[in-house]
């Protein structure tokens, strides 16, 4: 009698994917003012939050180290923003546009690590990381420029940030995509570092 197969896990990356992309797009919509902030909120703290922590946790599991960092990094981060936002909202702790600036360098100072990362793992992660660096770059000059001129860079930002949330779930798709019809589907590209060491992160590709 032979042994049954253990079935293959599921990727975590579709999901923390999905949160990233789809609580970005959310986010710049706001920025934009075609939405308030409430359902950003909600999206923030349960699916770009909680969920894409959750899958960081599972891709761990997995041995995955950068996307271990990337799913619970931004998860966290989803979830201190709207814990910013509901701290103001309520009169807790108020935080300042420099606060709020200062809070965004740090983060772009991470995704700035995580996307030489990217450059060696896939073009589509690439193009995820390049995006969102330059978008946190922008929200930082918008958080420290002149209060004139941020509106119209953060307007320039939150264009970027949609782009860059549409590369996720195109990444997304790709992985789901793969596992329902058994083949590549959607292609994503081959990395944009390439030398003779072997990337360490093939569960992201």
């Amino acid at each position: 009698m032979s042994a049954t197969a253990a079935p293959r896990p599921a990727n975590p990356a579709v999901i923390g994917l999905a949160g990233f992309g789809l609580t970005t797009l959310l986010l710049q919509f706001h920025n934009l003012g075609w939405m308030g902030l409430g359902p950003v909120l909600g999206m923030g703290l349960l699916f770009g939050g909680l969920a894409q922590f959750l899958a960081g946790l599972m891709e761990q599991k997995m041995g995955n180290d950068f996307a271990t960092c990337a799913f619970t990094g931004y998860g966290a981060f989803w979830i201190a923003l709207g814990g910013m936002f509901l701290g103001k909202h309520f009169g807790i702790f108020p935080a300042t546009r420099a606060d709020i600036g200062w809070f965004l360098v740090a983060w772009t100072v991470f995704t700035g690590i995580l996307w030489v990362g990217s450059l060696r793992i896939n073009g589509a992660l690439a193009v995820i990381f390049s995006l969102l660096l330059v978008g946190f770059l922008l929200l930082d000059w918008a958080h420290f420029c002149d209060e004139a001129l941020a509106p119209a860079i953060t307007r320039i930002a939150a264009w970027e940030l949609i782009a860059c949330g549409c590369s996720a779930l195109y990444l997304m798709a790709a992985h789901v995509y793969r596992s329902v019809f058994g083949r590549a589907v959607l292609p994503v590209g081959e990395p944009w570092w390439r030398d003779a060491a072997p990337c360490c992160s093939p569960a992201a590709s």
